[in-house]
């Protein structure tokens, strides 16, 4: 988009109040698979189990995060398309993400 596209548009009207752009939300569709694997890079050591591939939006991924991080005992995100689950609790969480109907696959070391 050039300069001149992003004067032209619209931010604030009289008769609407504040417009905002409509942005569509784009899920990258699962292969079935949940992929769970544990990373320590750039987290001073620690370890934080990392699950991707689910293939739900937003406000659905933001939901499975929260009754895992209850079920694990421990804080964690949702950042971009993926789960991040503070610590080393890989049962726990195979367990939850099979009654929620997911295929888990555990990957990397």
């Amino acid at each position: 988009m050039s300069w001149q596209d992003q004067l032209s548009t619209l931010v604030y009207s009289t008769d609407k109040g504040r417009i905002k752009e409509e942005v569509e939300e784009t899920v990258t569709p699962s292969d079935g698979f949940a992929k769970v694997r544990r990373e320590t890079k750039g987290r001073k050591g620690k370890g934080v189990m990392v699950i991707s591939g689910l293939g739900l939006p937003a406000k659905e991924l933001k939901a499975l995060a929260s009754k895992l991080k209850k079920s694990c005992g421990t804080g964690g995100s949702v950042v971009d398309e993926t789960i991040e689950v503070q610590g080393d609790k890989r049962d726990v969480i195979k367990n939850v993400l099979e009654k929620e109907g997911f295929k888990v696959k555990f990957t990397g070391g």
